[in-house]
């Protein structure tokens, strides 16, 4: 391990600080004992250097074919850790590219992110490139970048050094700055010149400098700094706190309190800060566990209340509370009786009469209980200005729905390519609801699945997960499937299951579909349950003998329905299934006559 060499008795001067890289050469020309040489070199000169933070500041890196950062500026502010490292280099051994290793120099190791400091505080940067060889890349041209950049240049060549190159390097004058070192002696001397030369008087030392709180000393020269937390006032000399939160960046949720270069955050009162020291949080005074309200405690700000349950008033004490007769203090709206419960109220019919779903008014028979899954098409040639006539056509029969969770329920399931359920049987409360998200359902476009949305319909809409109620409680299901032209795939397999699993099958057709598709969907009497219209704009008018008004008998507890094929209100909706079609057979005859006299005009024109 190398030391230092015993230092004089006393310098005739103090140096001033500066900015120190050390730029080495290890390449494999370097022998072991020359590259101790250069070792022993710099340990001189750092052992006698002023060194610190506030002083001078010094760097190494190596070089052979590549450059490697032995520590910055910024690394060690002590010799002995500097005289640490130094001694651990491990030498690369490569090549001599010395103008990258200057380029490093200059681009990296006299960065202010590196550790040098800022050049408008004047504090010298120097650079020492000690060499054994001729550089293997060019250094003529980014030396004299790195001398116009500011920094000096100390071109030391150590017995094999090509002379050229090294006042290619060094800064002028060159008598000054270029050294040819064959000797350990020769090294001493060279450590001797170069502490001479940046020998100077210490300014804030002779002279009466006027710093408030710190004095710099430079060359010929001495600035004033500030202690941490202060900021130099613009005479110069003066210092003045730094308020932290002036930026506006200490991102305190309240309040920035400055302090000294720093800040704390603080709460308003009545709230606390939280770990993050940043952000704050209202104070529950109601977790102290005191405030004794008998329903409800509410926090204030510096402060609490008590609060009662809805139908119950606060007494005189602000704790305590008292149940209300909501019957006689709202407008209940019940038809028949309120009965007041314990915060609440609720409405009941007399004997014999149901409640409707209102929850208000009264009725003598039951609004139809089915559940009703509409599988409509939106395959690509339906084309979106109709796909919105078959959401309205679907909203005209939700209309003549009693929608509740205990009444009817409505399923929707669009298909092209695909199958997508918009919303299951159980999704949707009432009627308004219904209507709302189908005219959100958006047009899926493609082709014309039809057998792929009947399994669908079987396995997953008509599933109790999606809200179909059990075949025990005998609520009929209903399939309503509306396309407009023939199926892509197989239908009779889902067809027949469907209806073999109970479920009573309508088939709406329009335009292109295949009347023999919609038969095979169509449950038995095939003629009363399905239809056809000739286009989408006359489809709507079907609605007014499609009101699906299924009274069932009146029955204790769950609803009784016969077999959904012999259920009066089936029949009923059969009946105005007929009716649609001898509507729509009406408005195609007219139609096929309307065609005729125009072919009839045609032929007489030609």
């Amino acid at each position: 391990m190398l030391e230092a060499r015993p230092k004089p008795a006393a310098l005739k001067c103090k140096t001033g600080p500066l900015d120190i890289v050390f730029v080495i050469d290890s390449s494999r020309s370097v022998r072991p004992f020359e590259f101790e040489t250069m070792r022993r070199f710099m340990i001189d000169i750092i052992h006698n250097l002023d060194v610190g933070l506030n002083a001078t500041r010094v760097g190494v890196i190596q070089y052979s074919s590549q450059v490697q950062n032995v520590f910055s500026l910024k690394t060690y502010f002590k010799r002995a850790d500097m005289e640490k490292a130094i001694n651990s280099i491990v030498p690369l051994s490569q090549g001599t590219m010395t103008g990258l290793a200057i380029q490093y120099a200059m681009n990296v190791a006299f960065t202010t992110q590196e550790g040098a400091r800022e050049l408008h505080k004047k504090i010298p940067r120097v650079a020492v490139i000690v060499t054994d060889g001729r550089p293997q890349d060019r250094v003529t041209e980014v030396a004299a970048q790195a001398r116009d950049a500011g920094i000096e240049i100390y071109a030391v060549g150590v017995q094999r050094a090509d002379m050229n190159s090294l006042r290619a390097m060094a800064s002028h004058p060159l008598e000054q700055h270029v050294f040819l070192v064959e000797s350990f002696d020769l090294i001493q001397q060279f450590g001797k010149q170069f502490q001479d030369k940046l020998c100077g008087v210490d300014m804030c030392t002779e002279l009466d400098h006027g710093c408030q709180h710190i004095c710099v000393s430079v060359p010929g020269s001495f600035y004033c700094g500030c202690n941490p937390g202060y900021k130099l006032n613009a005479d110069g000399k003066t210092c003045s706190a730094i308020d932290a939160c002036a930026d506006g960046k200490h991102g305190c949720e309240h309040q920035c309190v400055s302090a000294r270069g720093s800040y704390t955050c603080r709460c308003r009162l009545g709230y606390s800060l939280n770990d993050d020291k940043k952000t704050c949080t209202a104070i529950n005074y109601c977790n102290f566990g005191n405030h004794s309200c008998q329903h409800e405690c509410v926090s204030l700000v510096n402060g609490y209340y008590c609060r009662c349950n809805d139908g119950f008033t606060l007494q005189a004490d602000g704790r305590s509370c008292q149940a209300t007769d909501l019957c006689n203090g709202v407008d209940h709206g019940c038809e028949f009786k309120c009965v007041s419960t314990s915060g609440s109220y609720h409405c009941i019919c007399p004997e014999g009469q149901q409640l409707q779903t209102d929850g208000k008014t009264c009725n003598k028979c039951k609004a139809g209980h089915i559940d009703l899954v509409l599988v409509i098409d939106g395959s690509k040639s339906v084309r979106p200005q109709n796909f919105e006539l078959v959401k309205q056509f679907v909203n005209q029969i939700v209309d003549f729905l009693d929608v509740s969770p205990h009444g009817t329920r409505v399923g929707l399931v669009q298909y092209s390519s695909r199958v997508r359920t918009e919303f299951p049987l159980n999704k949707h409360k009432t009627a308004n609801d219904v209507k709302a998200a189908v005219m959100k359902v958006e047009y899926m476009e493609k082709g014309t699945m039809t057998g792929l949305a009947l399994k669908h319909m079987i396995e997953h809409s008509f599933s109790e997960a999606e809200g179909a109620r059990p075949l025990s409680q005998n609520i009929p299901r209903i399939g309503l499937v509306f396309t407009d032209g023939r199926s892509q795939d197989d239908i009779s397999e889902w067809a027949r299951k469907a209806k073999e699993s109970g479920i009573v099958m309508f088939a709406v057709g329009v335009g292109k579909a295949v009347e023999e598709e919609l038969r095979e969907i169509a449950s038995e009497p095939v003629e009363q349950h399905f239809s056809y219209s000739a286009d989408f704009s006359t489809m709507t008018h079907i609605v007014d003998n499609l009101k699906l008004n299924i009274c069932p008998e009146e029955g204790k507890g769950e609803t009784e329905i016969r077999s959904p094929c012999e259920c009066e209100a089936l029949v009923q909706f059969q009946s105005n299934t007929v009716a649609i079609l001898e509507s729509l057979t009406e408005k195609l005859a007219q139609m096929t006559a309307r065609l005729e006299d125009l072919e009839n005009q045609i032929a007489k024109k030609k």
